[in-house]
């Protein structure tokens, strides 16, 4: 399971704590307004790097981003600080340093930055002076120049994901000569949009006799992939030359669920999560449920895994798998080593314990399930086989995922007393772990005729209990 947008995902992989922790629940473009970048001495009980609110006529506020953290704080021990006696290298997308804000960059989380971009997207062709502009987006940022990103070394690629490659490949190579263990993280920005491929590619899946047979048929989407498929294969190729192939783990995932709606200009839909219902942005398994791969055949035996794990798991399963001390990956966050179910996949002796995972996204956004307009904040939770989804605005689902992976079949009116056990676990999370700033806040002067959503009903009290407040906000220099 990963969050549904890719900067919480990034945040627990990188600290093994879950999103909330950092007031990380959502992802932001460049242009997103926060005290800091506004020049603006933070509200009582704000962050620097929190956005500023927004206000609509709907339930809550904020709208659509709304209020959230931007920055991954600097406290939080990332997973390259942890690995002691590594060195740790940063390739592709960061999206987590408050789009060029000063100090929040890969070098400052313990990484050799070797080409890096603060941002959720990138061009896939003439990068290069985005990536280097220091001309900050917002003038009254606190600091001489924007510190977004860095190209690196010329590789004579004129396609990010094929440069990214190389660089990768370089940084191995390199590395491997000083005999001395690395450890790469390398984040492309394919798939994510802009839509861009080279054109014979594109034209090769245009092309394919076989397209559109699963649902898919974007050929710019598909070429984009095959792009990524390669830097599979030329870090292989790269760890094979340089005789590292086989004391390496491989790990490989995505942040978040594949993007369903049609493309611009009238192009085919973007990919296609079938079975599974919804997409990025949404609490629905589209939108989390995401596959991993992980590659270590000098201890692991090729395997098929069933059992639902978080992406704050890798944080403790890396260090351990790294060799370091039990006690030491035990002092982070909120991540179960990976490593026992790893060697026994299916579990049979109870060796991965976690069966609750819990997400929570408190903003109205416009990717939704039919693309209805706006979808209201979500959270959710899920305890072994039955998954509990709350709309803010007055509804609950409950879903038997084991069952029901397409979550077709609404359970809660069936199954009344599960649901509310669910619901009050929910709500006992809610105020222990997010930080009260990021709770929805009631729009007292909401006029549920304003809108064309369904009447607003206060789902908490329906179940006897109280709005949540969340715990109390900490200060975060």
């Amino acid at each position: 399971y990963a969050a549904p947008l890719c900067s919480p995902t990034r945040s627990s992989v990188l600290t093994g704590m879950h999103a909330v922790r950092h007031g990380f629940m959502t992802a932001t473009p460049g242009d997103y307004k926060t005290y800091y970048n506004q020049g603006r001495e933070p509200e009582q009980g704000f962050y620097a790097q929190d956005g500023i609110k927004n206000k609509i006529d709907r339930p809550f506020w904020p709208l659509t981003q709304g209020v959230t953290n931007i920055a991954l704080p600097l406290p939080r021990t990332s997973l390259a600080e942890a690995l002691v006696g590594y060195h740790s290298a940063f390739i592709g997308k960061w999206h987590l340093g408050g789009h060029g804000s000063e100090g929040f960059s890969p070098a400052d989380q313990g990484f050799e930055e070797i080409a890096w971009f603060d941002a959720g997207g990138s061009p896939y062709f003439n990068w290069r002076s985005l990536w280097s502009k220091k001309i900050k987006l917002h003038p009254a940022m606190s600091q001489g120049q924007l510190e977004q990103g860095h190209a690196g070394e010329s590789t004579g690629k004129n396609y990010l994901t094929d440069d990214l490659s190389v660089q990768a490949a370089r940084f191995i190579q390199r590395q491997a000569a000083t005999n001395k263990p690395f450890f790469l993280y390398l984040c492309h920005f394919a798939v994510h949009s802009p839509f861009e491929a080279k054109q014979e590619e594109i034209r090769h899946f245009a092309t394919k006799a076989t397209r559109g047979w699963n649902g898919h048929s974007n050929p710019t989407y598909a070429a984009m992939l095959k792009s990524l498929d390669d830097s599979v294969g030329t870090v292989l190729d790269a760890l094979k030359s340089s005789r590292q192939i086989d004391n390496t783990i491989i790990l490989f995932m995505s942040d978040n669920g594949g993007i369903v709606r049609p493309d611009t200009n009238g192009k085919p839909q973007i990919t296609n999560n079938a079975p599974l219902k919804g997409e990025k942005a949404l609490l629905y398994e589209g939108g989390i449920r995401v596959p991993m791969f992980v590659w270590y055949p000098k201890a692991l035996k090729p395997a098929v895994c069933d059992v639902p794990v978080d992406c704050n798991d890798l944080f403790p399963s890396l260090l351990q798998i790294a060799g370091q001390s039990s006690e030491t990956y035990k002092e982070y966050g909120d991540g179960e080593s990976l490593l026992p179910l790893l060697l026994n996949p299916i579990n049979s002796d109870g060796c991965y314990t976690r069966d609750t995972f819990f997400w929570h996204y408190p903003f109205y956004v416009s990717v939704g399930l039919n693309h209805q307009g706006l979808t209201s904040p979500r959270s959710a939770i899920r305890r072994g086989d039955w998954k509990l989804i709350l709309d803010w605005e007055g509804g609950l689902e409950l879903y038997n995922i084991n069952n029901d992976r397409s979550e077709l079949v609404d359970q809660s009116n069936n199954k009344p007393g599960l649901t509310s056990d669910l619901f009050k676990q929910l709500v006992h999370w809610l105020n222990d772990e997010v930080e009260s700033r990021y709770i929805p806040e009631r729009n007292t002067k909401y006029q549920p005729s304003h809108s064309q959503a369904r009447p607003f009903q206060d789902i908490f009290a329906k179940h006897h209990m109280r709005w949540p407040a969340g715990r109390p906000t900490r200060a975060i220099p």
